[in-house]
């Protein structure tokens, strides 16, 4: 039976909306370059991660809920500049995730670095140490491909976007076994994903840039060319910017859905699924080739239940939760969730300012509004150091927490440019708080018992930065040398 679209202004603003239907994004978070695969009955995602460490596996068994299993890696040791703080904007840029001979295979470039694979048997891990397969700089957007007759290919792009090139690979991934030929030349034209269907080879590629672009897809019985061309998605009358860059997934009944981004300002590039029309072999994607609000779920035989990516944590587990990711480089001696037990420990290293501040936690914030808190004990503080409750997107700092001067403990928090200077905190715990409106404003507050919050700083000014969206974050850092610890007790989160 033929899906149809529906209308109603007051189901609610994220995924599954419980009644068989499902609103647009369905990941309203930074989830950027979405790539998935689907293995049986379940479905699996990868997305850019940059300069943050590491890249997150999720997984769904309907293409609405999802909910996060494993990092790919949660180092790249490929450069010093990882770890000294240097590497904003690049790290990985558009992964891959496939499966193909009872492997996991993930892919990714590093514009100024090079090619990188890793293989897990399973999906939540352990996935092998990166593989260089090749060290070049200026390469982007890699896809691998294992064709029918035996033979296996890699297509990228070139940063700047284009052309599009075809190398010939190994069968196990780790060589490519040509200098490749560029199949296609388009305007910005990266994000490459092969497929094949019905005797055809489909380059499904996004044009045009993130803001404005258009999903088109290239078609070919040679894998090489020449190959016919065709916008399958684009905004016409809807209010969904440049929809493009995702991932073809066709399901066990037969369905075929389009998983892609929007970008969405300070919360960064969201996911949106679109289902897809086979018209004379060719995906026609959303409603005639527009992006869809709300739509009838994906056929996946099962209804299942309403859950999003992980958020809050308690810090008693021996291990983060994969929704952390660290700012650059980790130094692992210098965070702890056992050296205090139900603490998470942050050792503060020396750093100017925040943007030099090593072993800052981070992740995405999940839709536009949202209430964030925090714990954070200071007796083990030194002097010259700071720590507390941040957000990272551009350059500009906005943070509040805790300094400690020779004289004591003193709030302060920096704010839409502006610093303001706090009252001492005669305690050993502090509490933060920050109220999230992407739409309006968004302020911090703090406690000095856990329930009575007073707003200090001025509004935020959240905003995108180095291709990612804001992130919520945990920092300590000293500018006065090095150590004290930084002893936060638990990290809530409530969305929407």
């Amino acid at each position: 039976m033929e899906k149809k679209s529906i209308t109603n202004k007051s189901l609610r603003a994220w995924g599954d909306l419980g009644n068989g239907y499902y609103k647009n994004p369905v990941l309203n978070a930074d989830y950027s370059d979405p790539d998935v695969v689907r293995v049986g009955k379940d479905f699996y995602m990868v997305c850019s991660e940059f300069h943050y460490m590491g890249m997150p596996v999720l997984h769904s068994r309907d293409l609405v809920n999802w909910t996060i299993i494993g990092q790919v890696y949660n180092h790249l040791d490929i450069d010093p500049g990882y770890d000294s703080m240097e590497k904003y904007a690049v790290g990985s840029w558009a992964p891959t995730i496939r499966y193909n001979d009872g492997k996991f295979y993930v892919y990714f470039c590093t514009p100024e670095e090079g090619l990188y694979m890793s293989t897990a048997e399973d999906p939540a891990g352990p996935w092998s140490p990166l593989h260089e397969v090749k060290r070049v700089s200026g390469w982007e957007d890699p896809c691998p491909f294992w064709d029918d007759d035996g033979n296996a290919y890699l297509g990228h792009s070139t940063v700047g976007a284009g052309p599009i090139i075809i190398h010939r690979m190994s069968q196990d991934g780790k060589t490519l076994l040509d200098d490749g030929k560029i199949v296609y030349v388009g305007k910005i034209a990266e994000g490459t994903k092969i497929y094949k269907r019905n005797g055809y080879y489909y380059l499904v590629i996004p044009e045009g840039g993130v803001e404005i672009g258009w999903q088109t897809v290239l078609r070919s019985r040679d894998i090489y060319g020449p190959y016919e061309r065709k916008v399958v998605l684009e905004q016409g009358l809807t209010d969904v910017n440049g929809p493009h860059q995702g991932s073809l997934v066709e399901l066990e009944s037969g369905e075929t859905w389009f998983m892609h981004f929007q970008s969405a300002g300070a919360l960064g590039r969201v996911c949106h699924l679109q289902p897809v029309k086979w018209i004379d072999d060719w995906p026609i994607m959303g409603a005639k080739g527009e992006p869809v609000s709300i739509f009838q779920k994906p056929d996946v035989g099962a209804q299942y239940p309403i859950c999003f990516p992980q958020t809050s944590d308690e810090f008693t587990e021996p291990e983060l939760g994969f929704q952390w990711q660290w700012n650059h480089n980790p130094v692992n001696e210098n965070w702890s969730l056992t050296e205090r037990p139900g603490y998470l420990r942050l050792k503060a290293m020396h750093a100017p300012d925040i943007m030099h501040a090593r072993n800052t936690l981070t992740q995405k914030l999940m839709g536009n509004s949202g209430i964030v808190i925090t714990s954070l004990s200071i007796e083990n503080m030194k002097i010259g150091q700071r720590a507390g409750l941040a957000y990272l997107g551009g350059r500009e700092e906005n943070w509040i927490g805790v300094v400690k001067a020779d004289n004591g403990c003193f709030i302060e928090a920096v704010t839409g440019g502006l610093r303001y200077h706090g009252p001492a905190i005669k305690g050993d715990t502090v509490w933060f708080r920050s109220d999230i409106d992407l739409l309006s404003s968004t302020d911090f507050s703090f406690s000095i018992d856990g329930e009575n919050f007073m707003q200090f700083g001025g509004d935020c000014r959240i905003c995108e930065g180095f291709w990612k969206g804001a992130r919520i974050a945990l920092f300590s850092y000293n500018s006065a040398g090095a150590g004290g610890a930084a002893d936060f007790n638990w990290f809530r989160y409530e969305h929407e």
